[in-house]
């Protein structure tokens, strides 16, 4: 029991670093009057939005939040689009994604601060729309405490 609260206490610990240039405090994403809110589970219409959107602005370096490894593509849609790439990230004990970015590698593993990409041109894809990075947990729990 002592061993879970402890490992627990240290999970709650672990703090996203700045993902986004031109974001170092991580701005989480408000309203859209057109594309809904950036908060998880807000009302996507057909489905809850299972992740948390941190602004960043289209062609920005998106930056690794801890040291972490590169686990493969992540495509947050079905059919193809410009915005329709993303990576799979573990790192600090948490398995996750970020979605509408262009990774410069898909494998490896990238210190705290070093560049996993750059971020896809959303405006083409959501005119209007503030443009962001999607965070998603492997396990699409709410990934809020960690910011």
């Amino acid at each position: 029991m002592r061993l879970y609260i402890l490992f627990s206490f240290l999970l709650l610990a672990v703090k996203f670093g700045p993902l986004c240039s031109g974001n170092s405090s991580n701005r989480k994403r408000g309203c859209d009057t057109k594309y809904g809110c950036g908060n998880y589970g807000a009302n996507g219409g057909k489905r809850k939005h299972e992740g948390l959107d941190i602004v960043c602005a289209d062609g920005a370096t998106v930056y690794a939040p801890f040291d972490v490894k590169l686990n493969g593509k992540a495509a947050p849609y079905k059919k193809n689009n410009a915005i329709n790439d993303g990576i799979n990230l573990s790192g600090e004990g948490l398995c996750f994604k970020l979605f509408y970015v262009k990774p410069v590698s898909y494998s490896g593993t990238l210190k705290k601060g070093q560049k996993i990409g750059t971020l896809l041109p959303m405006q083409k894809v959501y005119p209007g729309i503030t443009s962001h990075v999607h965070v998603q947990m492997c396990d699409r729990s709410d990934p809020t405490k960690y910011f």
